[in-house]
């Protein structure tokens, strides 16, 4: 159960233009911009944020997706997890081997080299902070400069989204046509 109330956008019409903007990115508003709208300015910001590291980039939707959930997966958080798998990495390319394998790549055939050089990276990145040098080159054989920044704000974006879900405990939204 959430640690903080999740806003009920019907008791807050002063928040309507920033739900309308939330909703016309996102489809919809998940729980975790409802919990993030008691401080609509974060909301907005994260919100601009989270779409430009994810959509605004010369990163590939795989390379993304395999970022995104393999740091979810570190950091224990099933919310990402629930809405990136069949939502985001399936629709980019993904097979659902991969995806299921995402835990233990290291021992999967089911992996490109690139793909294994940011699998790597990310774990660096979020088990250890430092990346080793080799980790490194092997990311770069793959990426371009911008790349590299794309990814690596990609992956501590994540780092802050799994973190902050996980604090305040926020759950994953109910699929639809299920009550909960």
């Amino acid at each position: 159960m959430a640690r903080v109330s999740l806003i009920d956008e019907k008791n807050h019409p002063e928040l309507s233009d920033l739900i309308a903007k939330i909703r016309g990115a996102r489809g919809r508003l998940l729980n975790i911009y409802r919990m993030l709208l008691h401080s609509p300015p974060i909301a907005g910001a994260w919100l601009d944020f989270n779409q430009t590291v994810r959509y605004r980039t010369e990163v590939d939707g795989q390379s993304r997706g395999l970022a995104v959930m393999r740091v979810a997966i570190l950091n224990g958080v099933d919310y990402i997890l629930r809405a990136h798998g069949p939502t985001y990495a399936l629709k980019e390319g993904l097979t659902p081997a991969q995806v299921d394998a995402l835990a233990d790549w290291g021992s999967s055939a089911l992996f490109s080299d690139k793909q294994r050089a940011l699998l790597a990276y990310v774990d660096a990145m979020t088990r250890d902070i430092d990346v080793p040098d080799a980790v490194f080159a092997r990311l770069r054989k793959h990426y371009s400069e911008r790349q590299t920044v794309e990814l690596t704000m990609l992956i501590g974006a994540y780092n802050m989204h799994t973190r902050v879900l996980k604090a305040l405990k926020i759950d994953p939204e109910t699929p639809p046509g299920r009550s909960g």
